[in-house]
């Protein structure tokens, strides 16, 4: 999720710079009823900080527009066929799907197990979309070895959806004693997944995921490409019902 947009207020004249970006940046924005001099402003703003609050939460969403556009560019730069990749993802469905959806994940970011209820029911009731499991591993070493057991786990496909689902549903952290134990009950041969975890092909999936992720402007999970439009951020029925709306 992507954190506030947050001003402090310094004193001296770091104070009096800031109150200037304030007043002007107000101004700017039309968030003062008046045309006036920086002091006028810089006196009305001080008698209505709600004005302050309004500003920083119109420049963020205007911040935020501007890094959804840029991402969205990048996406439709890059083309779908990039993120269809079975070299970079877990790839099911139909290759003439008129719904595709992309997910970038990691197995231990709260926001990407909020989505699977939805991802999962989506899923299970659209046989004929065409899903890109991409694993994008941020939150640190334990997110890297779960990423690595469910790259290796496409060596044996039956398992893995049942596998990747299980992993993403977990409460507490997915360590490397959790993977072995889930593969275990997702019924994975956990000798040949060691294996295969240590093979190039995860090597080159796991950098090609994160080169991916760059070049599409990705720097949080998750992230969903649904229909060819990005989306960052925990996704409910209500969102796919309307992404996916023709």
């Amino acid at each position: 999720m992507k954190d506030s947009w947050k001003i402090a207020v310094m004193g001296g004249s770091a104070g009096a710079a800031l109150a200037l970006v304030v007043t002007f940046g107000a101004a700017a924005l039309g968030l003062v009823p008046f045309a006036a001099d920086g002091n006028a402003m810089h006196a009305y703003l001080l008698a209505h900080p709600d004005v302050i609050v309004e500003m920083t939460n119109k420049l963020q969403a205007q911040q935020d527009a501007q890094q959804d556009n840029a991402r969205q560019t990048a996406v439709n730069k890059l083309g779908m066929k990039a993120y269809f990749d079975p070299r970079v993802a877990f790839i099911t469905g139909p290759a003439n799907a008129k719904t595709t959806i992309v997910e970038f994940f990691d197995y231990n970011c709260p926001y990407c197990r909020a989505s699977v209820p939805t991802i999962k029911k989506f899923y299970q009731s659209h046989k004929d979309a065409r899903f890109a499991f991409i694993e994008f591993p941020i939150k640190g070493p334990q997110s890297t070895v779960a990423a690595r057991a469910a790259m290796a786990a496409r060596q044996q496909p039956d398992k893995y959806v049942a596998f990747h689902f299980a992993l993403m549903s977990q409460d507490g952290l997915v360590d490397q004693n959790a993977v072995f134990a889930i593969a275990r009950k997702a019924g994975l041969d956990v000798a040949k997944l060691k294996t295969d975890m240590a093979s190039p092909a995860v090597d080159y999936a796991l950098a090609a995921a994160h080169t991916l992720a760059q070049a599409s402007g990705i720097d949080g999970t998750p992230a969903f490409i649904v229909n060819g439009v990005i989306r960052e951020g925990a996704m409910t029925d209500d969102d796919l019902a309307q992404m996916t709306k023709t």
